[in-house]
């Protein structure tokens, strides 16, 4: 975990803000009646594998259950966001989690394909308004990527997973948007 007890929100911090303001809206990782998809990189795919086992019990500890669930596989991260962005445009599922992992090398390529790759999965998020969760692990070696899709809740996918499930759920809490008038 790359967070710590000094960064942590305070266990009554969302209950002191809500006292003071109008409204507060939270999402909560119940999987209920969620349809989910995981798109997987299969580059780098022993860690991927890792991140989409931890992935998958974060979904299924959260009720999310396995018919719900669709995996797509795309050669590497830089592909991840058009798989991502098509699976969400489909009306097919609430949410996305994008799996990968871009390790440093001995030049550039890191750089592009890890910033092009979470740029995509943004903008794939901002342009259909389904969340798409960056689950992938930009690390400067093999062992730092291990360290990070080890078994548990510390796993990033698990962590990925959890993240898809609140941010659908706050979602469809939050006011809609208006709807754009005709012309």
């Amino acid at each position: 975990m790359t967070s710590s007890d000094a960064t942590a929100l305070s266990a009554d911090a969302i209950d002191a803000a809500a006292a003071r303001v109008g409204a507060t809206y939270v999402g909560d990782a119940d999987g209920g009646d969620a349809k989910v998809a995981l798109v997987c990189a299969k580059f780098n795919g022993g860690i991927t594998e890792r991140l989409l086992r931890g992935a998958l019990e974060g979904f299924e500890s959260s009720g999310v259950k396995a018919a719900t669930v669709t995996v797509a596989w795309v050669p590497g991260a830089f592909e991840l966001p058009l798989a991502a962005m098509r699976l969400a445009t489909s009306g097919a599922v609430d949410a996305v989690v994008a799996l990968g992992a871009v390790i440093r090398g001995e030049t550039a390529h890191f750089d592009f394909v890890a910033g092009e790759c979470a740029s995509g999965l943004q903008r794939a998020a901002l342009d259909t308004g389904v969340p798409v969760v960056f689950g992938v692990l930009t690390t400067d070696t093999v062992d730092q990527a291990l360290a990070r899709c080890g078994d548990g809740e510390a796993n990033k996918g698990y962590e990925a997973a959890v993240t898809a499930l609140e941010m659908a759920d706050l979602l469809g809490k939050l006011p809609a948007p208006p709807a754009t008038r005709a012309r």
